[in-house]
């Protein structure tokens, strides 16, 4: 019997009341897989700054490193800058774990409505693989004269080939395995140096998969075309700004950003990779017991994909496809009525 020693941090806001049924639905299944998962929970948030004076302790990435993979509800709290929660946790891992593919699949699934006119279930299917360690979101830049009318910002992206061709190259794997079709992201009409090297490595890497469809679209007719026909995108690549823009506007077309899981992966798997639902911490809904755990509990389904829990990681959702399929247990950000609490219950019956 294999066992997973995963690290969860609940977070902020709702993270701890969606992470808590991500935990239970996971350990639920892996067992039934013949899988066991050892949870080492650390309490690392906005209160836990508030208390220590950092978001995690100086040995923190240190101690990640002993885990098999990270299971993460959210962080950002109105209380602490996003300077702090965001720059001082979550990028940082993604970069010091090199997980540079985040995986983040929209799926229209039984008994949701899409706002889109006509939509099937299943007839929406996109797994977009987004870079998650340079781009647009690298930490290279500063200011300068702050506070005066001087002031000067500079904010600068940095595309490497590596960078580009990895993710590129990623994504077209991913293809095989589904409807064999991707469909590239750019600016380059505008973003005349990264976008380009981008557009020159899609190209690159194309080559070397004769089998795959290979399509490139500019960003804005991208989000375009998420709206009038999303059923003709596959596997989106795009980098971290693009990536993290459309994937919101793919949760919002196929019913709820409370579904919308991700993964951030290591694939070499030197590091331990991160597993969180995309929606953040929502501190307007915390406590109040109504936050979908869906989204979280999707994204322990994809932990047991890259744990290699295949039988786990499906049998987690059908459950859940059945639970939205039913309708007994709708969330609230699904026009139902069922609490955290409810909907976790019935997707543990499900299971």
């Amino acid at each position: 019997m294999a066992t997973f020693r995963i690290a969860v941090i609940g977070g902020d806001g709702i993270g701890p009341e969606v992470i808590g049924p991500a935990v239970e639905v996971a350990g639920r299944a892996a067992a039934k897989a013949g899988a066991t998962l050892e949870w080492n929970h650390l309490p690392w948030s906005s209160n836990y700054y508030l208390e220590h004076g950092h978001i995690l302790p100086p040995d923190g990435f240190e101690q990640l490193l002993t885990h098999d993979a990270i299971l993460f509800g959210a962080i950002g709290s109105p209380k602490v800058s996003d300077k702090i929660t965001v720059h001082e946790l979550l990028l940082p891992m993604r970069r010091k774990f090199d997980q540079y593919v985040n995986l983040r699949p929209s799926s229209l699934f039984p008994g949701v409505p899409s706002p889109l006119k006509d939509k099937k279930p299943g007839s929406i299917d996109i797994a977009v693989y987004r870079e998650n360690t340079e781009g647009e979101y690298s930490p290279v830049g500063g200011r300068l004269y702050p506070h005066t009318s001087d002031e000067v910002a500079i904010q600068t992206s940095v595309f490497t080939r590596r960078g580009c061709e990895r993710i590129i190259r990623a994504g077209f794997n991913a293809a095989r395995s589904r409807r064999k079709q991707v469909t590239s992201i750019t600016k380059s009409n505008a973003l005349v140096y990264g976008m380009v090297l981008w557009d020159e490595a899609f190209r690159a890497v194309s080559a070397e998969f004769p089998d795959i469809e290979a399509d490139q679209l500019l960003v804005d007719a991208a989000a375009m075309d998420l709206v009038r026909r999303p059923e003709k995108f596959d596997v989106m690549i795009a980098s971290n700004l693009f990536g993290d823009i459309l994937t919101d506007l793919a949760a919002a077309v196929t019913g709820s950003i409370g579904l919308a899981s991700s993964a951030n992966i290591n694939p070499e798997r030197v590091f331990p990779s991160m597993f969180e639902p995309v929606h953040g911490s929502a501190p307007d809904i915390a406590g109040k017991g109504i936050a979908n755990p869906l989204a979280a509990i999707l994204s322990a389904a994809l932990m047991l994909d890259h744990l290699e829990v295949a039988p786990a990681a499906a049998a987690v959702r059908k459950a859940v496809t059945k639970v939205l399929e039913k309708g007994d247990a709708m969330p609230a950000d699904l026009g139902g009525k069922a609490g955290t609490a409810q909907v976790t219950d019935a997707v543990l019956a499900a299971l």
